[in-house]
């Protein structure tokens, strides 16, 4: 079976569409599922979901395709760490709020088990079953939790402060909300997602759409 670290980046971004999808699907009741439902439900050409899935080392077969529970676990081995691993979120505004209420539950080798802000008002309160430490701690809390990724939902001006600070403490994730662009050491795997940038891109091509 394919290592984690062997597969391209887009690879394991469509596995865990793939996995959302199909846990959505096995819920449903359906039991088995051909490569084009998995297309049709992604938007992407059959063919890339075959080739993702043979990437894992795993096939179905011609006459009932993939079976669901199978393929969700499958895809379960590829992209979890066998042991679980924490998260924490810096910024408990109204995204770091939604990212932590959203998250609650989803997965089990994925928890958010620490939030951070410099807002006293926030501080010491609890956010769907996650408690909000004071800013200061942060480094303090990443080490004793043993926390492996951070989730920056801080405005823009701060994400470069926080993301130094976050691997000092040792982290080796960072998912970015912002829409700063972040220079992290290279042992740090960073993701960054600028909501504005996408809507943009998508008013892009409605408005050329609408010239047609």
């Amino acid at each position: 079976m394919k290592e984690l670290n062997t597969l391209p980046e887009k690879t394991v971004e469509r596995l865990s569409q793939y996995r959302r999808a199909l846990l959505i699907t096995y819920a449903s009741g359906k039991s088995n599922i051909f490569s084009h439902e998995i297309a049709h439900l992604l938007h992407i050409t059959p063919v890339q979901v075959r080739r993702d899935i043979m990437l894992m080392g795993y096939s179905g077969t011609l006459r009932r395709g993939y079976d669901v529970k199978e393929l969700i676990a499958k895809i379960g081995e590829i992209i979890d760490n066998k042991a679980s691993q924490k998260v924490c979120v810096i910024g408990v505004g109204n995204l770091g709020r939604a990212i932590i209420s959203y998250f609650s539950g989803k997965r089990t080798k994925l928890t958010i088990v620490a939030a951070f802000d410099i807002n006293p008002e926030k501080v010491d309160k609890v956010y769907a079953g996650v408690h909000c430490y004071s800013y200061d701690r942060m480094q303090e809390i990443i080490k004793k939790e043993k926390i492996s990724i951070g989730i920056i939902t801080t405005p823009a001006e701060n994400a470069a402060k926080v993301s130094e600070s976050l691997v000092i403490a040792g982290i080796k994730g960072v998912l970015n909300f912002t829409p700063s662009s972040l220079n992290v050491s290279p042992h740090v795997y960073l993701e960054e997602y600028d909501m504005i940038t996408s809507l943009e891109k998508i008013a892009y091509f409605v408005k050329k759409g609408n010239t047609k």
